[in-house]
């Protein structure tokens, strides 16, 4: 039997950048409105969406639970995020995307995972619902997971992951065109060593026909940008990265 030990003090800032996602946003909202583990705040970023949107967004407005940023100029997912975590206040972060959805005993499940093993930084296996294909897939992510092994393989869903506040309060999600969150993770993975996976199916990630994550070549590109700017790869050493990102991604998701 799974224990139990979450200590009800414990606070969850959960972070959710939005752009033009009336399509989905409800039923995002609605999962996290759904939780069992009650003690939460959802600050939610609106990256200057239209018109239908900010109408769904007006809704949940009324929640306590839920504060709501307009930006007047649209800046993108990172400066989203990042606005997002100086507003928190929160024991920990919890970070979910506008189309994607939780099981209604995500938080629960893993922040006892993290209670229960001291970690700072988790993440969880995921269903990866392709619009293209009408296919849902499940994802297995590692149990452990370091800053060479991600770097190889991109395992970490973003909208899994939860993380210690004071441990990555500082760390920032870069202004890239995509992939903002694949140097997030790399900081996180190389201040903390390893990261460790909850091994349950807590989350649905959508993978959209029209979604950046489906034009391949085009975040390739961007991880081999990363990789040479921030993470300061040699060419050879960004190649097999890049190799091994592509192979793993074909493998989860298809090749188209």
């Amino acid at each position: 039997m799974e224990k139990v030990n979450y200590i009800v003090n414990k606070k969850i800032s959960i972070i959710l950048p939005n752009y033009n996602s009336a399509k989905y946003l409800s039923k995002t909202i609605s999962s996290i409105l759904s939780q069992t583990y009650k003690k939460w705040e959802l600050i939610l970023v609106d990256d200057c969406s239209n018109k239908e949107t900010i109408q769904i967004l007006s809704k949940f407005e009324k929640n306590k639970k839920i504060k709501v940023f307009y930006l007047k100029k649209n800046k993108g997912a990172a400066y989203c995020r990042n606005f997002a975590i100086k507003k928190s206040k929160s024991d920990y972060l919890a970070f979910i995307d506008s189309d994607d959805l939780w099981k209604k005993n995500k938080l629960e499940k893993q922040l006892n995972f993290m209670e229960n093993n001291k970690l700072e930084f988790s993440y969880t296996n995921y269903f990866a619902k392709i619009e293209s294909k009408s296919e849902i897939k499940e994802v297995m992510s590692p149990k452990k997971i370091s800053f060479e092994e991600f770097t190889n393989n991109t395992a970490i869903a973003t909208s899994t992951m939860m993380a210690k506040r004071e441990i990555v309060k500082n760390i920032k999600f870069t202004p890239t065109e995509i992939c903002e969150d694949y140097f997030y993770k790399c900081q996180i993975l190389k201040k903390i060593g390893k990261a460790h996976g909850l091994q349950k199916f807590l989350t649905t990630y959508r993978v959209r026909n029209d979604s950046l994550q489906r034009s391949k070549l085009k975040n390739l590109f961007w991880i081999w940008k990363i990789n040479f700017t921030y993470n300061k790869f040699s060419f050879f050493r960004n190649l097999i990265s890049v190799i091994n990102i592509s192979i793993s991604s074909i493998k989860r998701y298809g090749l188209k």
